[in-house]
């Protein structure tokens, strides 16, 4: 008896695991604003890249970064994947030096790019 209910906590455990979402802590920080300004940009780029200073929403962003890329943003709430697409989208086409600095870091066998190519050339069609 004992054995079973162990096993059902562990079960109930990793069903409500899977449905876990990321933090939605820093959702209302404007995406626009640091687009727009090449410090604030330049700022989270070197935080990415581990060269420079996190704020906590960069540092929460390098944090799941990696496995965002991996599961195709699962555990993203559907505005932080408009964002990430907001943010692809003008790092792609407004600042491409910086999109290769950040594929450098975090896609330097290509494996995301192939897995996302078809996201990817959408993008660049919407070029403005």
């Amino acid at each position: 008896m004992f054995k079973l209910l162990s096993i059902s906590f562990v079960i109930i455990a990793v069903v409500f695991a899977a449905d876990e979402k990321y933090t939605t802590k820093y959702d209302n920080i404007n995406i626009k604003d640091i687009l727009e300004s090449d410090r604030l940009l330049n700022n989270y780029v070197k935080c990415l890249k581990g060269i420079g200073k996190c704020t906590p929403d960069g540092s929460e962003l390098k944090r799941v970064l990696p496995e965002a890329l991996e599961t195709g943003c699962e555990k993203c709430h559907e505005n932080q994947k408009e964002g990430a697409k907001e943010v692809i989208t003008y790092l792609i086409n407004k600042k491409p030096e910086l999109w290769s600095e950040l594929k450098e870091q975090y896609d330097p066998t290509g494996v995301y790019t192939a897995k996302y190519k078809k996201e990817y050339e959408e993008i660049v069609e919407k070029k403005d």
